[in-house]
This record gives C-alpha cells, structure tokens and sequence, in this order.
C-alpha cells in the first residue's frame, strides 16, 4: 500500500502548487460521472447551461440544489489543479480518481480566479462559481486527513487547493489538450 501523503509533504509542496501558470494550460483527465463512484474517462465533453454536463450525475443527483430541487448551475463543471492531483492522488490503482470534470495544470487561487471569472475552454465558456470547493467527506476517506485539512484550512482557503467549481456561461465541447483560457 502507498502511504498517504503526509502535512510534511504538503507544506513543502505548496510553493510548487503556488507556481502553477495563471493562464493556457491544457486540459488532462477529462472525466465524466454518470453516477456515484463511477468515472469515465473520455476525450471529450459537451456541456451545456441547461443540463451542464448531459448525462452526469448533476441532471439527476447534484450535491447542491436550487430551492427547486435542480441542481445549482456554479457546480456543473470542476476544475482540479494538476499538481494538487499529483501531491494527493499517489495510488491511481487502488483510489478512486476525485472526479472532477477536467484537471489542468492551472492557479485556482481567488487571485487568479475570482468569482465570475470566465474561461475559455475548447468551444465552451465557463464562469468560476461562488460555490467553494471545500472538499468532501470522500476526499478524506481516499486521500488522507492530512490532504483534507490542507484543502480546508483557513490560511489556505483562498488558494482553493481543491480547485474551482464553474457554470456553463457558453455551451460548447472540451476536449482533451485544450488550453484553458483566463478571459482577462
């Protein structure tokens, strides 16, 4: 069994998350979830305002929900940072992928990406959510508590180490190697 990444590690490994580029970089592990604990990986993705991601999980089961019972819009589509990905994720063959939409090699701190950003990805815009990436119980459970207190600390929550949730601004299609563009 791979150990767990330890808040040792995490806190050494914060100035290389802290350096990620700010703008252009592509998308990898572009995933779709049509239901809980499942994860497809695929080469690309339609999404759209009314249905988000059609087919996934958030038409039928969000997590978040508008007084309606539909699911809020700011959490169709997340953003996970590469090198956080890299620090937590250290047994891909035995651990669940997180399961955001795509991981990109991206800053996802406020800084660069306040709320109401847009980003240009493939053919689609997408628009950075109020909501907070907090991370889930399962985030613990699969990565460690360490993994999840580093997320969730308080001198660290403006960097949004769990990534960035979006709405669909734009519908269109995200493929894989896609540059993900900070519209400034």
């Amino acid at each position: 069994m791979i150990p767990e990444v330890t808040a040792e590690d995490l806190k050494a490994a914060l100035p290389g998350v802290l350096s990620a580029p700010k703008t252009g970089s592509a998308v990898e592990f572009l995933c779709f979830r049509p239901d809980y604990g499942q994860r497809n990986f695929v080469s690309e993705l339609t999404v759209t305002r009314a249905h988000g991601i059609p087919g996934e999980r958030w038409g039928s089961a969000p997590w978040l929900k508008l007084p309606d019972g539909s699911g809020h819009p700011g959490i169709q589509v997340s953003i996970l940072p590469r090198r956080v990905l890299d620090l937590v994720w250290r047994d891909g063959e035995n651990t669940l992928h997180p399961g955001d939409t795509f991981t990109c090699d991206l800053d996802t701190s406020e800084a660069n990406l306040p709320e109401g950003q847009l980003l240009v990805v493939g053919t689609a815009i997408l628009r950075v959510s109020e909501v907070w990436n907090d991370g889930c119980a399962k985030w613990k459970v699969r990565y460690g508590t360490p993994a999840y207190d580093w997320i969730r600390a308080p001198e660290t929550k403006h960097l949004r180490l769990r990534g960035v949730l979006c709405s669909v601004e734009q519908d269109g299609v995200i493929r894989l190697g896609d540059p993900v563009e900070v519209l400034r």
